[in-house]
């Protein structure tokens, strides 16, 4: 097992990764402070590491939730089942919740636990690559909006994430890419380093080698660890790890949510903001030739969807997150393994970009 520290003061914590710690429980007992404790899946997780998570709470007054699977049911009605539960078995402000599962069932398990009488303690149990390296650390919880993707929430840190590779062997090949895409991404922001090492290593983690997996979870970890440590609620630098998010998002919210898996929309929106920045000429044909060919090796998209608009687009990344003072903010790439945060892109550079990955996708 590798311990990381988010180094936050007083509510720092620390981030498990390794195998077998599911059933763990001194890693996890340390981090209840009351009797009672909620654990939050869905119908995929729940036959596989349900009852492994609960034998980790003998003496805790445990009761579960069981959530649908998917991105279309992360929303205000199904988060309803949460509080719920909470509230129909009387559970107090000393209550823990866990999240059991990828990072839906993380955000919305968080974002419970950040409203429910005003924020109660919860634990990451992350089961997808994508949770372990990306939604389960820093703090970002929330539920989507048919208008826009994670535009209710609330940043409320975890206790503490408890990531087992393990988990990893039962996901399909397909949220095995999406959740490599979140770890490009950590290269393509700031790690020129670790950008060659998945070049190199790219067919190990599609074949599951074990220290491979191991290797690139601990490095996406730290990098976002990192960020969140010298920059919590996104007020400069952490906004770099929206890299690709804001063309992403409008994928997702375009296509309806789940027809593209949230780590598939990032990695055409990660091509996306490399053709752009080639178009501002801050980088050139070869920086993105490698962007586009290390995503694809993911077994990932590198266009945009061929059933979506560039005005679908221009319309929806009007209502991102990222947008201040009417002002929409996009990250890009200055150099490989170097991004920036860039305002005021001339609209009709963007739209020419989109059209021309629309038409490489038809």
């Amino acid at each position: 097992m590798q311990t990381l520290t988010v180094d936050l003061g007083e509510r720092s914590y620390p981030i498990h990764i390794g195998s077998n710690l599911l059933g763990d429980s001194q890693l996890i007992a340390e981090h209840i402070q009351g009797q009672q404790v909620m654990v939050v899946t869905n119908e995929t997780v729940a036959p596989l590491y349900l009852e492994k998570c609960l034998s980790m709470l003998t003496g805790f007054r445990t009761e579960t939730v069981i959530l649908p699977d998917g991105e279309q049911y992360k929303n205000l009605d199904v988060l309803n089942n949460i509080y719920d539960a909470l509230l129909t078995h009387h559970f107090d402000r000393r209550c823990t919740l866990i999240a059991l599962g990828g990072g839906v069932v993380g955000d919305m398990t968080g974002f419970a636990a950040a409203s429910y009488q005003r924020g109660v303690n919860f634990i990451q149990i992350p089961t997808t690559l994508l949770s372990q390296v990306d939604s389960s650390v820093g703090g970002k919880t929330g539920v989507n909006h048919p208008l826009g993707k994670n535009m209710i929430g609330a940043f409320h840190q975890p206790q503490c994430v408890i990531a087992d590779t393990d988990t990893l062997m039962t996901l399909d090949d397909r949220q095995l890419s999406a959740g490599i895409a979140e770890v490009i991404k950590y290269g393509f922001i700031n790690d020129l380093e670790f950008i060659g090492w998945l070049e190199t290593n790219m067919d190990k983690l599609l074949q599951r080698d074990s220290s491979a997996l191991s290797y690139a979870i601990k490095v996406s970890c730290q990098d976002k660890a990192d960020i969140v440590a010298a920059d919590e609620k996104e007020a400069g630098q952490r906004a770099l790890l929206n890299l690709g998010h804001t063309f992403g998002h409008a994928i997702e919210t375009g296509m309806g949510y789940g027809e593209w898996l949230h780590g598939e929309a990032i990695a055409s929106g990660m091509v996306l903001a490399a053709e752009l920045s080639e178009q501002l000429g801050w980088i050139d044909a070869e920086v993105v030739n490698r962007v586009r060919t290390l995503v694809a090796s993911a077994n990932l998209p590198t266009t945009a969807p061929k059933e979506m608009s560039a005005q679908q687009f221009i319309d929806l990344m009007a209502v991102d997150k990222k947008v201040i003072d009417g002002k929409l903010r996009l990250v890009l790439m200055d150099a490989l393994g170097s991004s920036v945060i860039a305002e005021g892109v001339d609209q009709k550079i963007i739209e020419r970009v989109l059209n021309r990955s629309l038409e490489a996708a038809a």
